[in-house]
């Protein structure tokens, strides 16, 4: 799942943000990162657009057990965007 770079990352991680519901993240830019363990190598960037595919993956996983020990809200009920 790769997912479509459309911002620098350190403009999205420091610039204005949202933290928005998980069911209204897709389409919106990343600003956090999210790197779920196992198997520990990021799934999310700073900077990225979200996709409805990986939100599933994440939310689905977590779920299951799986720990994400980077975003702000780690239950992934909620992610942190950049503002519009």
């Amino acid at each position: 799942m790769e997912l479509e770079t459309v911002m620098l990352p350190r403009d999205a991680f420091f610039g204005p943000v949202d933290q928005v519901p998980a069911d209204r993240a897709a389409g919106r830019i990343a600003a956090e990162q999210i790197t779920p363990y196992p198997p520990g190598v990021p799934a999310v960037v700073p900077g990225e657009r979200l996709a409805d595919n990986i939100i599933d993956y994440l939310r689905t996983d977590v779920a299951a057990g799986m720990n994400t020990p980077d975003p702000a809200d780690p239950s992934l009920e909620t992610f942190r965007v950049v503002a519009r």
